[in-house]
């Protein structure tokens, strides 16, 4: 096997493995579980895991493009999953807008945010939705790709427009108030 060189910068470092996690392999698949849930990936080829006592470490097999560019990805995805099953990933978003709100119920989102009819989302199981005032929504959960496409698919809905910044935005997002028609004809 050749020497591989120009190792990831990302890839190469170890992933640490906290008390009550537990992180196990079968054939091409990573599990990791803990308090807060269970989580699978399913590894690519060419990529290998050593799991150690306290410690992941991701290797590659081959030096093709395909491989160098998966060797820090799923790196990262197994410090997500480790991550996500200690303490849940979260996403926070705000509805602005006269009589623009959220509700839940059961696995679904509804909102109204406008249009002649009210917009329902499903939600995926292992997420939880909690709303409070009708205008904050809080999406959290053990996967961090599942959580942050919930929270984007609920602002796609409607996106905050540049006049009045009506819409749906993530809580620390600002949005860049354009000057109307009438306020350009008076400058």
């Amino acid at each position: 096997m050749p020497k591989l060189t120009n190792m990831s910068k990302i890839g190469k470092q170890p992933v640490q493995i906290p008390s009550g996690i537990t992180v196990t392999q079968v054939d091409k698949q990573v599990k990791v579980s803990g308090p807060k849930g269970e989580l699978s990936l399913r590894l690519p080829d060419k990529i290998k895991v050593e799991i150690k006592s306290d410690q992941v470490l991701v290797t590659r097999l081959s030096s093709d493009k395909k491989t160098k560019a998966n060797h820090g990805t799923i790196r990262a995805h197994i410090n997500n999953m480790i991550t996500g099953v200690q303490t849940p990933w979260t996403k926070q978003l705000e509805v602005r807008g006269t009589g623009y709100k959220a509700s839940t119920a059961a696995d679904k989102i509804t909102l109204i945010v406008g249009f002649i009819h009210p917009v329902n989302l499903i939600i995926p199981a292992g997420i939880h939705v909690q709303i409070e005032e009708e205008t904050k929504i809080t999406v959290s959960g053990a996967d961090k790709t599942m959580v942050g496409q919930l929270a984007s698919n609920i602002r796609k809905v409607k996106k905050p427009e540049p006049y009045q910044g009506k819409g749906i935005r993530y809580i620390d997002e600002h949005i860049k108030i354009k000057p109307g028609k009438a306020a350009k004809t008076t400058v």
